[in-house]
């Protein structure tokens, strides 16, 4: 039998407060419990919070998804490079932390140009960029979405190749000594 009445004793919390859903409570609630609002500024403090274990996994996984590297035996007369974590908290527009964000770097005191490196790149667009290209997507009338991007990678060719330390504390149970 179909009634529009749902059975009173299966009404949890307060009759009087109405319907809430979880689009109503979502900014109530603001993911606040499953992130982490201090920036680690060393690996063994990070490690002791489960939310930036979490996103050291994360960068870790986008690197293993995108093929960023293999795992190979660490080479003779070949500088291998260090690699530290970064851990940023990514805010919205009224500072309220909205992510965790570890990211994965290499050291680049160990490195000389000419050398090691020959040119150097950045996944981040200059303030110039995104002005042409507002505007000539208003000139061409197009539409435009803003989005986040988890992890960015740039997709080119390395001439030579690069060794770099696997990242503090997560190194290969099998393979301790090798390198990327």
């Amino acid at each position: 039998m179909w009634t529009k009445d749902h059975p009173i004793d299966q009404i949890i919390g307060d009759q009087q407060a109405g319907v809430q859903s979880r689009r109503g409570i979502g900014n109530i609630c603001l993911y606040v419990n499953f992130l982490s609002l201090i920036e680690p500024k060393k690996v063994n403090e990070a490690l002791a919070d489960p939310c930036w274990i979490t996103a050291m996994q994360e960068e870790l996984s986008q690197f293993e998804r995108n093929k960023v590297w293999r795992l190979v035996p660490r080479p003779s007369r070949k500088t291998i490079i260090g690699t530290k974590w970064v851990f940023r908290n990514k805010m919205d527009e009224e500072g309220t932390v909205i992510r965790n964000k570890a990211l994965l770097v290499a050291q680049g005191y160990r490195q000389e140009e000419g050398i090691d490196y020959d040119e150097t790149f950045a996944p981040v667009a200059r303030l110039e960029a995104i002005r042409i290209f507002l505007a000539h997507a208003a000139y061409k009338n197009f539409r435009v979405f803003q989005m986040d991007v988890k992890s960015a990678f740039l997709n080119g060719e390395l001439a030579e190749e690069v060794y770099v330390k696997q990242p503090p504390r997560f190194e290969d149970p099998v393979h301790p000594d090798y390198v990327y």
